[in-house]
């Protein structure tokens, strides 16, 4: 049984097209988050950004986690939520990173610990996934 983003696996919601393109667009934030680690660590190399070498293994450890949760979204609602919980947590902590490092200034001053909560409680929801019964059967 094939996993693209035709096949809803278990999905109740298929028809809805916010669900019907997940797997796309997890599969294309994982590859903009590895890329912009990539970046990340150029920057790192070739200035003086404090923050740079900090960001860059972070997105990094991130982008594959995103090409996983593009099949797993699809069969997972834990999943889903949290991609998103992983992805707004990483615009508000790295956000926060670059921000300083780019304009001088924190994005906002509870970005940090906000983003970093967020993190923790995508990799939990994520982690809940091996708890769930899956079915594969439409």
């Amino acid at each position: 049984m094939a996993l693209n983003g035709d096949t809803h696996l278990g999905d109740t919601n298929s028809g809805s097209p916010h669900r019907r393109d997940l797997n796309r667009t997890f599969a294309g934030l994982g590859g903009l988050i590895g890329a912009a680690g990539i970046a990340a660590y150029a920057a790192a190399a070739h200035s003086a950004s404090p923050h740079m070498a900090t960001i860059a293994p972070i997105l990094f450890i991130h982008a594959p986690a995103f090409l996983a949760l593009a099949v797993l979204a699809k069969i997972s609602r834990a999943a889903y939520g949290g991609g998103l919980a992983l992805l707004l947590g990483l615009l508000l902590f790295i956000g926060d990173l670059a921000s300083r490092d780019i304009t001088g200034d924190r994005l906002f001053p509870g970005a940090p610990p906000a983003g970093g909560t967020l993190l923790i409680l995508g990799w939990l929801l994520v982690a809940a996934t091996a708890f769930r019964t899956f079915d594969f059967r439409k």
